[in-house]
């Protein structure tokens, strides 16, 4: 198994358990110790996790959005909050939208007035917020299961034939070289069908995930129209990302 894909497998273990041990790691993946404290230190300089004596623990509960099996416990709530009342301004009647997963998406479904709108949505918690308000119609991929996230190519494809007007994509890092990142390839290919499928794009981060970098890119910060962010991102951030001709607004 190629490092990456180690590092891959390390992050669905965390997320799946919140804490693992070096031997344990070692033995499911069969490399030796020596390789796995390796590993656990690159991905700790990445801020993905947390080494503690004789292993690790996840260091964000909701990386790339993917979320406890319970109800999910949201963090930097009121960041997201002003985000997603900055991407209810984009949204009007009979619009054609797509719900990327995520704490930060599933904020602006619960935010939405009920009204006719077409959603397209792959985040179970967003289709369970929704699926009640009558007057919002619910579009949901095929594909497998992966924690509150359909996944899988039957889920890229369906989404490829789909015409979408305005996307709504979260990430785990927003950062000026390597754009749009996750920790893991499996929605990737989701995540590319929705850019492809969209006329208009935005980008959904707290200024907490500005500067970061997770394993993957699944977006360069030019195939993205605005990144809707909180109004706590420093000024100089801000302008960074600007200057690289990328558009960013807060409240």
């Amino acid at each position: 198994m190629n490092p990456l894909r180690r590092y891959e497998t390390i992050m669905e273990i965390l997320l799946a358990q919140k804490e693992v041990t070096v031997n344990e790691l070692s033995e499911r993946l069969a490399v030796t110790g020596k390789t796995i404290r390796e590993d656990l230190a690159k991905l700790e300089e990445k801020g993905l996790l947390v080494r503690v004596h004789g292993g690790a623990m996840l260091a964000q509960s909701d990386q790339l959005g993917i979320l406890s099996a319970k109800e999910p416990i949201v963090k930097h709530a009121d960041e997201k909050t002003e985000i997603a009342e900055i991407a209810l301004r984009y949204i009007q009647p009979r619009d054609i939208i797509a719900l990327d997963g995520g704490s930060t998406t599933l904020e602006i479904a619960r935010r939405l007035d009920n009204q006719p709108l077409t959603v397209v949505t792959n985040d179970l918690y967003i289709i369970s917020e929704l699926v009640h308000k009558d007057e919002i119609r619910l579009v949901v991929p095929g594909g497998y299961r992966l924690r509150n996230m359909l996944a899988g190519p039957e889920a890229a494809a369906y989404i490829s034939k789909l015409n979408i007007q305005k996307s709504f994509l979260s990430a785990t890092g927003v950062h000026l070289q390597h754009g749009f990142t996750i920790y893991t390839s499996d929605l990737v290919d989701y995540k590319r069908a929705l850019i492809q499928s969209s006329a208009t794009v935005y980008g959904v981060a707290d200024h907490f995930k500005f500067g970061q970098c997770a394993l993957r890119t699944f977006a360069a910060l030019s195939e993205v129209s605005i990144i809707l962010t909180d109004s706590a991102l420093p000024a100089e951030t801000a302008e960074q990302f600007r200057q690289a001709g990328v558009r960013v607004e807060t409240q």
